[in-house]
């Protein structure tokens, strides 16, 4: 058996296999399926200050090799989360890390520090492409400007490890990163969901009532590979891969790429189990080749 354990920052992890936040639910939705101990952690789903409803429906469609979402982040606010979802998930040996979610910086902040008093939440991944209402809908993160802003706010509320998730939907993502880096982030996960669309051509209409959405699973992973290879070259803080993996070759691929650890996203509504196997895959695949550790394979691509 490899010694799995790694890290982001301070915050260390029993594996590199986390789950991607909008995918698992809260993790006791999986508990029939995968033993959420096994995993290194998980990211429950985007929480806001306040309860938002969603988007109307329909808010899912299926794509080749992926699928487009628009859910808009339906959630019963931070507060219900403190007073009824964290006291089911406080016991878990895994990382139980809270995607935070907001419109404005004011939101991010107050939501942060909410959780930042809760003792078994040892991080938040900062979801910063969400649209800014104050900068006429423009997300956070699709400017280094907009990025640093919101992380460091955030950054000043927030003791603990704090992980930033970028959006794909840019330029220059390394450009963001290191902005996100020097406003005091400990690490950046990436990428987050591709704006796409999708057309019933019978009705001539959009398939989903915001016309657009992100869109993530296998299809996306090449692209997701690259920019995680590019920030990890720009960047001194730990990075966080995700997009695209639905097995353990997926996954170690990204850490060859230069992720410290993983997310796995839409995977999760193929196979519930997907988790646990890709942990069992990792050790598998650094048995096979004599490796003592995951650590020595991060960052190891050979070019």
């Amino acid at each position: 058996m490899a010694d799995l354990r790694t890290s982001i920052g301070k915050l260390e992890l029993a594996n590199p296999v986390m789950t991607a936040s909008g995918t698992f639910g809260y993790g006791t939705e999986f508990a029939d399926f995968v033993d959420l101990d096994k995993l290194g952690g998980v990211i429950v789903k985007g929480t806001t200050l306040h309860h938002r409803e969603g988007n109307p429906y329909p808010r899912m469609a299926e794509t080749p090799s992926g699928m487009l979402n628009a859910v808009g982040l339906q959630n019963k606010g931070v507060d219900y989360f403190c007073e009824h979802i964290y006291p089911t998930i406080k016991d878990y040996k895994t990382r139980m890390i809270v995607n935070v979610s907001g419109s404005a910086v004011e939101d991010y902040v107050a939501t942060a520090e909410r959780i930042n008093v809760l003792e078994n939440i040892p991080a938040i991944e900062l979801n910063i492409s969400c649209p800014n209402v104050k900068q006429g809908g423009m997300a956070f993160g699709v400017t280094a400007k907009g990025a640093a802003e919101v992380v460091g706010a955030v950054r000043k509320a927030y003791d603990k490890t704090l992980i930033v998730k970028l959006s794909p939907n840019v330029t220059d993502i390394t450009e963001i990163a290191r902005a996100a880096e020097g406003a005091g982030a400990d690490s950046v996960s990436l990428i987050n969901t591709l704006l796409g669309m999708a057309i019933d051509a019978e009705r001539r209409r959009p398939v989903l009532s915001t016309v657009t959405g992100g869109m993530s699973g296998p299809a996306v992973k090449p692209i997701a590979l690259r920019m995680v290879w590019q920030v990890a070259k720009a960047v001194s803080i730990p990075v966080v891969g995700l997009g695209g993996i639905t097995n353990a070759t997926d996954a170690i691929e990204f850490l060859l790429a230069g992720a410290s650890a993983i997310e796995v996203g839409t995977a999760n509504f193929m196979d519930p189990a997907v988790t646990g196997k890709i942990v069992d895959g990792i050790n598998d695949y650094l048995d096979r080749h004599g490796f003592a550790s995951v650590r020595d394979i991060i960052g190891a691509l050979e070019i």
